[in-house]
């Protein structure tokens, strides 16, 4: 079964949305997902540039990584260099909820489509700039990308094993949850007040910001030490025998969350090791000695050996396991986190709501595909869309 319209939680925003890449085309995919009517504006020319970025299933057709972020939206051209293409977009504006972009600071604004522009004709409009650096500050026209803004919020520098160098994750922190995650709460919660009072909202999203304001951990450790340990040392990041990863005897990994004393206490036990229930949150030599203990236990059978051990033990201790496995795993699988769509592969919604089922209702659209229908909505007649098409405005 899939969601009626009428039972879509954004059914009737519309969102205009200018963005490229990842943090805001996802940002713009949750919107969509969610029953936003989500038109997306590319320029005449390349467009988004993830259309082409990765590999495609075929010769002509968009990549799979453009094809994963943007389902469930529509596709504009249109041209904003031109002034008739600035005036189509103003005319869409006046009738939509939530414009995004992530263009440096002041281009929107030289086009003629920044946000007093479209604030002017639509008060109620919810405008949200996602950017690496914010729209001030010293830094903010620098260029950039997600490894810039977790290194520049003190995130990368804790990222590593102990006595190593920095290591570089393959999941975007700055991204998605700096500017994709970050960027939807923004929009959510100015688009309440808007429908509360009339006003819309300039939402200023930095990915540096949002990573820095959840670095919790380092920042506690300031707090507490006036300092942070050195990466792989900190409590949380391999300095306790009861949090951490331990190798098994075939390479793979143990992830071990037991924090808490009953947990680990049901580790020890399950281990056949009750002389190491003191330990669990020991740091010190004591630490370093019952981490030794446990790493060479867990260093002497395979993984498979320990999870049909541990299966039944509920101590918080899960195999680390790889994307493959990870994409069949029987709980994702159950909470329909995979979803199967001709060729390609993707994720649902990171969460669950009542009343509502996520279904792709449309796939990613190619390049200009819906651009007539909606200028045709917006009160175009046919000999205006041919005249903006013939002078290469859509």
């Amino acid at each position: 079964m899939t969601s009626s319209p009428s039972s879509l939680p954004l059914a009737g925003v519309r969102v205009l949305d200018l963005t490229r890449l990842l943090p805001g085309p996802v940002a713009t995919l949750h919107l969509a997902d969610l029953g936003a009517e989500v038109i997306k504006i590319e320029d005449t020319g390349v467009g988004d540039y993830a259309r082409s970025m990765s590999p495609a299933a075929a010769p002509g057709e968009d990549s799979y990584f453009f094809r994963i972020a943007n389902r469930n939206k529509r596709a504009l051209r249109l041209d904003l260099k031109q002034p008739e293409g600035v005036e189509v977009f103003l005319r869409l504006a006046r009738e939509a909820d939530v414009v995004v972009e992530s263009f440096r600071p002041g281009v929107v604004d030289k086009l003629g489509v920044g946000y007093e522009a479209v604030r002017a004709i639509n008060p109620r409009i919810v405008y949200c700039a996602i950017t690496g650096y914010g729209q001030t500050g010293p830094w903010r026209d620098l260029a950039g990308h997600d490894v810039n803004y977790v290194a520049t919020a003190g995130v990368l520098d804790q990222i590593g094993t102990a006595g190593g160098e920095p290591a570089i994750p393959n999941f975007q922190i700055g991204d998605l949850l700096g500017g994709a995650l970050t960027g939807v709460m923004g929009i959510l919660a100015a688009l309440l007040s808007a429908r509360a009072t009339g006003q819309g909202r300039y939402v200023d999203v930095s990915m540096t910001d949002a990573v820095f304001a959840h670095a919790y951990t380092p920042l506690l450790s300031m707090l507490v030490k006036g300092r942070t340990e050195p990466r792989g040392e900190d409590g949380l990041t391999g300095a306790l025998p009861g949090y951490g990863l331990y190798r098994t005897a075939d390479g793979r990994h143990l992830a071990v969350g037991s924090l808490e004393p009953k947990f680990w206490h049901l580790l020890c036990d399950a281990l056949g090791r009750p002389d190491l229930k003191p330990f669990g949150l020991a740091e010190g030599e004591e630490g370093t000695r019952a981490k030794a203990d446990l790493a060479a236990l867990i260093a002497s059978q395979p993984l498979a050996h320990w999870t049909d051990k541990l299966k039944d033990v509920d101590c918080g201790v899960t195999p680390v396991l790889d994307f493959a496995e990870a994409l069949a795993h029987p709980q994702l699988r159950a909470r329909g986190m995979v979803v199967e769509e001709g060729d390609l592969t993707q994720f649902a919604p990171p969460l669950k709501m009542s009343g509502f089922e996520f279904a792709i209702r449309h796939p990613a659209p190619r390049s200009g595909a819906d651009s007539e229908a909606i200028l045709r909505e917006a009160g175009y007649v046919e000999s205006d869309i041919a005249a903006l098409r013939e002078k290469k405005i859509i």
